[in-house]
């Protein structure tokens, strides 16, 4: 995933009207996106991966040896 990666609609109206927001850009915030229908602006902000669907995902996950 890029650290600009468009969101598809707004958190706060739906309105899919989404423009970048080239205001107070924050190093490591990630980038605003403005909505023209309700005038807000936003972040949309990735912060990780729950460690529990790791370890879940890693246990449902068959190993070689299993299918042999």
């Amino acid at each position: 995933m890029s650290e600009r990666a468009a969101p598809y609609y707004c958190p706060y109206c739906g309105d899919e009207d989404l423009e970048p927001h080239e205001g107070d850009g924050e190093k490591g915030s990630g980038y605003a996106w403005a909505c023209a229908s309700c005038a807000r602006v936003f972040r949309v902000k990735f912060v990780g991966l729950r460690a529990a669907a790791i370890a879940e995902a890693g246990r449902a996950t068959p190993t070689l040896e299993e299918n042999a």
